[in-house]
């Protein structure tokens, strides 16, 4: 891949061949930011379920469509969009899907229904790609010899954006309202496009397919490489348990025996933060051991955590807070060290399709983010929390289930 002149923080300058020997800091903490504010915008809502509902006179099942549409919006973003950077001009696509994604955020704040902040939602999803444009930019800019390590780095903040999201949002909520949360979420992501503008270099399309070719390369890449289809399929099963998780977790605690508020949802997002610690240790065991290890310890740890919560019932109210804070510690442990390994399989398959290759796999993780959203607050609402803790093991099985399948071309 091309690596950026010493001239690349000049926003006039343009990806070429020369290399450099490392990244700058200050493009790396732009990347870094970047990647994490833009994916937070789609977490900010959860925490706020409980009392956002409330406010504007919602029912819980209606209200648990808000997340449903902003991951079921983020999926097709990936699949309609993120392509687009194999041929175009990244920066620009980063640009534009920044000025959409604040106008989004600034329209879930000033909602007086629930129509318009479903509207919103699925706005947010789909301009929040921007996060996916990021990364692939991260391993076009970095040199060959420091290209995991930025990648890595870059995924790092993008982790911590998913989860400590829901800990800002939470405190944001109880003190100053939901309003105020999402005002804040859409002036951190216009400063993000001023300081992209200011800082990133101009990218070179990789492929000059039309619109509609480049979708149709999408469905080639998956027949032709059976290594991303099982990482898509698994990644995928994998995320209908986190999600359902975090999307009814606030509202589970909002009701009795816990009747606790927004800030007290957020704050688990404290221990779901441990997994951002996954990625670069992931990232070693993968480049030691392979990432198929990795994607297998990954998902039994999910599962081994989830099984965990349903035994909350047998402990006292206290307890079921600390199983629940040690088990989010340990699913997120596990999803995300899965992500990596599976993003180290798919980003070797074929450089120049890093875009496609990765809307791939993010559209088959996404998917399952919004089903997990939608028949997590369905459960909830019919079976209870035990019935989101059945279907995030099962699910966890089934990706488990995949990964152990024969295949070939599995590292590959």
């Amino acid at each position: 891949m091309s690596s950026i002149q010493n001239t690349h923080t000049s926003h006039g300058a343009t990806v070429a061949s020369a290399a450099v020997h490392q990244l700058p800091a200050s493009l790396l903490l732009l990347l870094s930011s970047g990647a994490g504010l833009a994916v937070a915008s789609l977490y900010y809502s959860q925490p706020m379920l409980g009392i956002l509902g409330a406010d504007i006179g919602a029912s819980d099942r209606a209200i648990g469509m808000v997340p449903m549409l902003t991951q079921l919006g983020y999926a097709l973003g990936i699949l309609l969009l993120a392509p687009l950077g194999d041929r175009y001009d990244r920066r620009r696509i980063i640009l534009i899907k920044a000025a959409v994604l604040t106008g989004a955020l600034l329209l879930a704040g000033a909602s007086s229904g629930i129509a318009v902040l479903l509207v919103a939602s699925l706005a947010i999803g789909l301009s929040a790609t921007l996060a996916q444009d990021i990364v692939p930019a991260a391993a076009t800019l970095a040199p060959e010899q420091s290209r995991g390590k930025v990648v890595g780095t870059v995924m790092t903040g993008l982790l911590l954006g998913i989860l400590l999201s829901r800990v800002l949002s939470g405190f944001v909520a109880e003190h100053f309202g939901w309003r105020s949360m999402f005002v804040a979420a859409s002036v951190s992501i216009a400063l993000i496009g001023i300081a992209a503008w200011r800082g990133l270099p101009r990218f070179k399309a990789t492929t000059h397919l039309s619109y509609g070719a480049l979708l149709g390369s999408l469905g080639k890449l998956v027949e032709k490489h059976p290594a991303l289809r099982r990482a898509a399929m698994a990644q995928g099963l994998l995320s209908v348990g986190f999600s359902a998780f975090w999307s009814t977790l606030a509202v589970m605690l909002h009701a009795a025996p816990f009747h606790l508020g927004s800030a007290a949802a957020g704050a688990f997002g404290l221990a779901g933060a441990a997994g951002a610690l996954a990625a670069p240790l992931a990232g070693r065991i993968s480049d030691k051991k392979g990432p198929e290890l990795v994607t297998r310890l990954g998902i039994g740890l999910a599962i081994l955590s989830f099984v965990a919560m349903a035994f909350g019932p047998a402990f006292s109210t206290s307890g079921q807070l600390w199983l629940l804070a040690l088990a989010a510690i340990g699913f997120d442990l596990g999803v995300q060290a899965t992500l990596v390994a599976h993003q180290t399989i798919v980003y070797s398959i074929e450089p120049g399709a890093r875009s496609r290759l990765n809307a791939v796999l993010f559209v088959g993780m996404f998917i399952g983010m919004a089903a997990g959203a939608a028949l997590g607050s369905l459960l909830l609402a019919q079976w209870g929390w035990i019935g989101v803790v059945g279907l995030a093991t099962v699910t966890s099985l089934g990706a488990l289930l995949v990964r152990l399948l024969p295949g070939k071309n599995r590292d590959r």
